[in-house]
């Protein structure tokens, strides 16, 4: 009886040495990575993959950052530092650094890699790091690893991790024999709604030759039609996300260019053509504010656009204080005088700029925090420049409307948009008024141009770009009204990017421009009338 428990428990210790030395990686299952057949190294490397022990974790580790080699022998060792080790024991060995080549691999194997070692990470303890794999493998699912995928769907706790590898197995589940799983598979697809995965669903829907579907089963084939409708309405959702997005953006811009205008315009009557180059002025002071940093304050670089906001204001103010005292205030009340003498003033500063800084468009380079983005929706990422730019745009609104509503200037500059006659009958300096109400309206133009700096390259002709589209939301919303500034340059930048996807840039500008022409027969003074100081002459 001893005998025979003694023989059984031989036998079971046998079979288990050899079914765990069929498992287990040896020294010869990685002699193909050394030879130049990348057939045989493939096919190591899916018995590497497919061992899924940590002898596989850190050879895969190794090839992924290339320091894996080999003797003359075709021993592959694990190179760190000067240290060689091997692979299967992780003891160091005796081999020299210097005799040793390392082991190349072509594209599609280091995809391989990439996609086995993403593979093995999902079961890691670390949630960062099966987060990452998952992520990985969500962009480029490869069905060989459905196993390994299933094995840590099973073991997976965290909720969110659970529900991203039950998408993941879907995407590897659509090609099993099973049409259960096939099914569920289908609906895991269509529940995640990322337009990215039409192409793995359409071959179901496909016929072959013969009229009969590549798809036999109708549930299957039901449930990837219902997930492709799904998918076109979240595209839909993505694209007009995005079309509003982009036109909050450039509304942003016009409405950093527009008030200062509005202001200006409103105040003195100027149809000022050179209202554009204080944009570029402002977007100049920045670039330089930049290069002042980056040579004697390279360790606070990324906080330049702060210095630059005040910089960039002031820039632009000066300009406008001296463009009133020496031009404008020698013909009011000439609007074509002003109108060529400003468009004059706009080619002298654009030439000024290119003896200055060349002709060349100048760098101006985002910081650390406004680098990036935030993606809100699959294949739809906002950025953090155009966000901060919306953002700064509110804040700039905000204290236009402070300055205008809440100070003794604002109050002068009110009562002389009104009525110029009684309030100079009142003892208001009304030339006074108008040269600060102009120095307040290029600053805020040249705060504009610290902002387009942030989304674009710095040259002589920025600002040429956007005055046409300044004075449109201008007398869209209303000569001399800050929120009829604001829905006109807001409304503008919308209905120019909706229209852009069908028409192209430029016949949206023309449509755009021939709508305001209507409206503007239908109210001739805007969306937001004002009682203006023209009306009293």
């Amino acid at each position: 009886m001893r005998r025979s428990v003694c023989t059984l428990a031989a036998i079971i210790l046998w079979m288990i040495a050899g079914a765990s030395g069929a498992i287990g990686l040896t020294a010869d299952d990685l002699k193909p990575l050394a030879e130049d057949d990348f057939d045989a190294k493939s096919q190591a490397i899916d018995q590497i993959i497919a061992s899924g022990d940590a002898v596989a974790l850190r050879l895969l580790e190794a090839l992924d950052k290339e320091s894996v080699v080999a003797t003359s022998e075709d021993q592959v060792l694990i190179q760190e530092g000067n240290t060689l080790k091997d692979p299967v024991t992780n003891v160091p060995v005796s081999t020299v650094a210097s005799e040793v080549q390392p082991i190349t691999l072509n594209n599609s194997l280091r995809a391989r890699v990439a996609s086995g070692l993403s593979g093995l990470r999902l079961q890691a303890p670390d949630r960062g790091v099966r987060a990452r794999a998952i992520d990985a493998l969500l962009h480029d699912p490869d069905p060989s690893l459905k196993a390994q995928i299933e094995t840590a769907r099973s073991k997976e706790v965290d909720p969110a991790l659970k529900n991203r590898l039950d998408q993941l197995w879907a995407l590897t589940a659509l090609q099993d024999p099973d049409p259960a799983k096939r099914l569920q598979a289908a609906h895991l697809i269509g529940q995640r709604k990322d337009p990215q995965m039409r192409g793995l669903l359409l071959p179901l829907l496909e016929k072959n030759k013969d009229g009969a579907y590549a798809e036999p089963d109708p549930k299957v084939r039901a449930a990837a039609g219902d997930a492709l409708k799904a998918m076109d309405f979240e595209q839909w959702k993505i694209e007009m996300v995005g079309t509003l997005f982009a036109g909050l953006s450039l509304g942003s811009i016009l409405l950093l260019a527009a008030l200062g205008l509005a202001i200006t315009y409103g105040l003195i009557g100027v149809i000022n053509m050179a209202h554009g180059e204080f944009l570029m002025i402002g977007a100049y002071a920045t670039y330089l504010v930049q290069e002042f940093f980056r040579r004697n304050l390279i360790g606070v670089l990324d906080w330049y656009p702060v210095a630059a906001v005040p910089v960039s204001f002031m820039a632009a103010a000066i300009a406008g204080f001296i463009l009133e005292r020496l031009v404008l205030r020698l013909l009011y009340g000439r609007p074509l005088e002003t109108l060529l003498s400003t468009f004059g003033v706009s080619l002298v500063l654009i030439q000024t700029v290119r003896v200055v800084f060349g002709a060349q468009n100048v760098q101006v380079s985002n910081p650390s925090w406004m680098s990036g983005g935030v993606a809100i929706m699959p294949n739809l990422i906002l950025p953090f420049n155009r966000i901060a730019i919306m953002i700064f745009a509110l804040v700039v609104v905000g204290i236009a409307s402070l300055v205008l509503n809440r100070t003794r200037l604002g109050l002068f500059i009110r009562a002389t948009t009104q009525n110029r006659r009684m309030a100079a009958c009142c003892g208001i300096r009304t030339w006074q008024v108008d040269s600060y109400a102009f120095a307040f309206g290029a600053g805020i133009a040249g705060l504009g141009g610290c902002a387009l700096s942030q989304i674009g390259n710095v040259g002589p002709d920025l600002g040429q770009s956007y005055i046409i589209d300044s004075f449109m939301a201008v007398v869209l919303g209303g000569v001399g009204q800050l929120a009829g500034t604001i829905v006109g340059a807001m409304g503008l930048g919308i209905v120019s990017k909706v229209i852009e996807p069908f028409w192209g840039a430029v016949l949206a500008k023309i449509a755009v421009l021939v709508l305001i022409v209507l409206f503007i027969q239908k109210r001739p003074r805007g969306l937001f009338a004002l009682k203006g100081r023209s009306v009293e002459i």
